[in-house]
């Protein structure tokens, strides 16, 4: 039989999940929410260039470019001038808001205007260099179609008063005259990269005018010398670009002349953090807005009789909730630092719930987390704890508990014999899916009594759990299924013999496609070469962008070549472009969703070119601006964070636009690039190998 033949790649992963802690910003308050259970797997950009062969991909030809953006803030005479030397300008909160809202209007130039010179090009750097400018050398030069605008927060405390957007002066300039040309040097000067999100903010800010101001805690003098700094690297950097050819555009600096006060009572929806430090909700924070979404994602839901999966309680789950809650009567946290609990712990707990009054605290007990126990280390003795617990769980939840208890003549207490309910337990964790899934699934197989395969599809089909384990959960479970299924209530023991695993299940490596819409299922090549699982989840069609599957003729016969579409020649090297088949792959996931059936979209490791049009699609089905679509996506990956490249990124914000004319509303930006990339930055440097 014809197979069609594609080199594979090892999925990579982390063996143990990263420690929950306090979330980590570029210089930027946030609130501390507890890291989501993530890894950043390794995404090939394509061919790099040796020095001894040098053979970069074509650069694309400019195409619908966007005319020049025109700004409020140019030219600069049209304001009051603080200061002549340096010159500085004074602007008031009205004209910083009128500024904003005009420049967030204009569209963003095409994107083969400002690349490659967003990724990044150090004079020193030769295989950026060789890869992106080789044949044309004057992409190295800085973009004629960007005018912006960057907000500097005098003093640098952006925990409160902070305009959204701001940055604090470090981010972007040296402040002593002594370091070099004073704007931040952010191209870096070795390596190569496409994502070099964390760079934009100083490369927006070459050719952005710029607006300084400070609340009432700032000196003045502090105000003073950060806007004359900025005038000056502003002159600086001019005259060092005419030195070498380059006539960049006149930007300049101004100064809030009004109290950050009048600003936010005048403006509140430009406030991101008010004077209090309170984060406003109008204001699009990425790593808040992932956790609601990750939480709306994994709300809590019954698996099986009156157990539940999902998230722990917290101020993102809807409703908002706590561990005092008593909606459940025992709540199971899977953590890493529990151990198995023993005969003893369990009982001393069931005496805990047994003498609880319908408004006492819930009871409270912790299991080791999915991942945690490894082959070849684990033993009978893990054997045993996780069947003790799955045995203790449906005696617990099959028995009756009176809720509501009455006294009789003689003062004695005596439960009432018809309002009976059974005790509800919540297995929780901070993402509401990882670290319970082995303790998930293994109850699942003891509970309805079914062997694993069949509890990882009904877990996800039938009970609609989005969920992640790791391959030594899938190795563990499979090794003590007939000790789970031989002791399940529900199991019939005489079908033992006769349980064979399918083949599809030896391909599984602990995660399942991710779901991102009921139509919409996002992966990688692994995924997309296991055709039997995919039909076992409802899809019907694949969608390979850039990598073709390894499929028998005969596969691809059984599903109907109409079902399959391959977009080519699409690597993630930064410069190859996916707009042009946005509309293409659009129209066939639509054309599986009005047949009622589920597309599967992949590329290699399923986090930048699939992940794109993904994002592209939740944009135009749901109406979502580019940077909530972006988090919607992100938090249904699951495990893996996804990473499309930085031209990527800038198209899907072009791709917004498109869908805003459609929608025949005026054309916006909810947030600037700069913004954009920050924090994406922001929310991937916890994840990032030192």
């Amino acid at each position: 039989m014809a197979t069609v033949v594609v080199q594979q790649q090892p999925q990579v992963r982390q063996s143990t999940p990263p420690p929950l802690g306090p979330t980590i910003s570029l210089s930027q308050a946030r609130s501390s929410t507890p890291i989501p259970n993530k890894h950043l797997p390794y995404c090939p950009p394509g061919p790099v260039p040796s020095q001894s062969h040098i053979t970069p991909p074509n650069s694309p030809p400019l195409r619908n470019v966007a005319p020049k953006p025109t700004s409020l803030l140019h030219p600069a005479s049209n304001y009051q001038k603080l200061c002549s030397s340096p010159p500085i300008y004074g602007i008031s909160a009205r004209q910083v808001a009128e500024a904003l809202e005009h420049y967030s209007c204009q569209p963003l130039p095409h994107p083969s205007s400002v690349f490659p010179w967003l990724h990044g090009l150090h004079p020193e750097n030769h295989i950026q260099l060789a890869f992106f400018v080789a044949r044309k050398k004057s992409l190295r030069r800085i973009p004629k179609c960007l005018r912006g605008i960057t907000i500097i927060k005098a003093g640098g405390d952006l925990s409160r008063s902070r305009i959204k957007g701001a940055i604090a002066p470090d981010e972007v300039l040296n402040l002593s005259e002594s370091n070099g040309r004073g704007f931040v040097d952010c191209d870096p000067r070795e390596g190569f990269s496409v994502r070099n999100f964390h760079i934009q903010a100083v490369k927006m800010a070459l050719v952005s005018d710029i607006i300084v101001y400070g609340d009432e805690d700032t000196d003045h003098r502090i105000i003073k010398s950060v806007a004359e700094r900025t005038a000056s690297v502003q002159k600086k950097w001019r005259k060092e670009l005419e030195t070498i050819g380059q006539y960049p555009e006149t930007f300049n600096t101004f100064v809030l002349t009004q109290s950050f006060e009048d600003f936010e009572q005048l403006y509140p929806e430009l406030v991101a953090i008010d004077s209090q430090g309170k984060y406003q909700d109008h204001t699009l924070d990425f790593l808040q807005q992932e956790r609601r979404e990750m939480c709306a994602m994994s709300k809590a839901s019954e698996i099986s009789h009156a157990v539940f999966q999902g998230p722990s309680p917290g101020p993102y789950t809807n409703p908002p909730s706590s561990l005092d809650d008593p909606s459940y009567d025992l709540y199971v946290e899977a953590s890493d630092h529990a151990t198995l609990p023993d005969d003893k712990l369990l009982a001393a707990k069931l005496k805990q719930l047994e003498d609880r009054d319908e408004d006492d605290d819930p009871v409270h007990l912790a299991f080791p987390s999915s991942g945690s126990i490894l082959p070849p280390s684990w033993s009978q003795v893990e054997a045993d704890g996780i069947l003790r617990m799955c045995r203790w769980l449906y005696n617990l939840t099959h028995a009756m508990k009176p809720v509501t208890k009455c006294q009789d003549e003689d003062g004695d207490i005596q439960m009432s014999e018809f309002a009976l309910r059974p005790r509800r337990v919540l297995l929780h964790c901070a993402d509401g899916y990882t670290e319970t899934s082995m303790l998930a699934v293994a109850y699942f197989m003891y509970a309805e009594g079914v062997p694993l395969h069949e509890a990882w599809i009904r877990l996800h089909v039938e009970k609609q759990r989005n969920f992640f384990a790791y391959p030594s959960d899938v190795a563990l479970l499979n090794a003590i299924q007939g000790r789970i299924l031989g002791e399940s209530p529900k199991f019939d023991s005489s079908k033992m013999a006769s349980i064979e695993p399918p083949a599809w299940l030896a391909k599984l490596d602990g995660s399942l496609p991710s779901r991102i819409l009921p139509y919409m299922y996002l992966g990688n090549l692994t995924h997309a070469n296991n055709p039997q699982m995919l039909r076992l989840l409802g899809i019907r069609r694949i969608l390979s962008v850039g990598e073709p599957v390894s499929w028998t003729e005969q596969e691809v016969n059984d599903w109907g070549r109409e079902n399959l579409m391959m977009v080519d020649r699409v690597q993630d090297n930064g410069i190859d472009e996916l707009t042009l088949e946005m509309e293409r792959c659009l129209g066939f996931i639509e054309q599986g969703k009005q047949d009622g059936t589920a597309t599967f979209v992949h590329c290699r490791v399923g986090v930048s070119r699939s992940a794109t049009i993904c994002i592209a699609e939740v944009m135009a089905s749901q109406g979502l601006s580019f940077p909530r679509a972006y988090c919607f996506v992100r938090a249904r990956r699951l495990n893996v964070i996804i990473q499309p490249h930085l031209r990527f990124v800038y198209e899907l914000m072009k791709w917004d636009e498109i869908q805003q004319e459609k929608r025949g509303v005026i054309v916006k930006r909810e947030l600037e690039w700069a913004t954009v990339a920050r924090e994406i930055a922001a929310m991937n440097r916890p994840y990032a190998r030192s």
